[in-house]
């Protein structure tokens, strides 16, 4: 019974970092995340403040400003645009897998918690 009671000590404990590092995981990819929705809706004003302006528009590029067409930045934007949110979409997939892992570790943690108590 003492064996029994180290062995489930030890899966419990094994849950518990699990979880730990899920949960860090979590976090990194909520931050990345946020990252990329921040930069998708930058993405979107640049796109929306380009519709206002002639076809010569000056682009940053460094510390010096270079002379392009609209059409040009506008096809780049919007390419961009397009990346990030295919990042944010993976991010999503993986936000959700880790939750689902995380909610099923959980699980099993209070059903040993439950077993240990009763069988205590």
């Amino acid at each position: 019974c003492l064996e029994e009671v180290c062995r489930c000590m030890r899966v419990m404990e094994n849950l518990l970092a699990q979880l730990q590092n899920q949960n860090q995981q979590l976090q990194t990819v909520l931050l990345q995340k946020q990252t990329f929705m921040i930069q998708s809706k930058e993405i979107e004003k640049a796109l929306e403040e380009l519709e206002g302006v002639d076809d010569e528009v000056f682009r940053s590029i460094g510390p010096i400003l270079v002379k392009t067409t609209k059409s040009k930045v506008k096809k780049e934007l919007e390419e961009l645009k397009e990346d990030m949110d295919l990042k944010i979409k993976s991010l999503d997939r993986q936000e959700n897998r880790l939750k689902e892992k995380m909610k099923e570790n959980q699980e099993r943690f209070q059903d040993l918690v439950k077993g240990h108590s009763v069988a205590g």
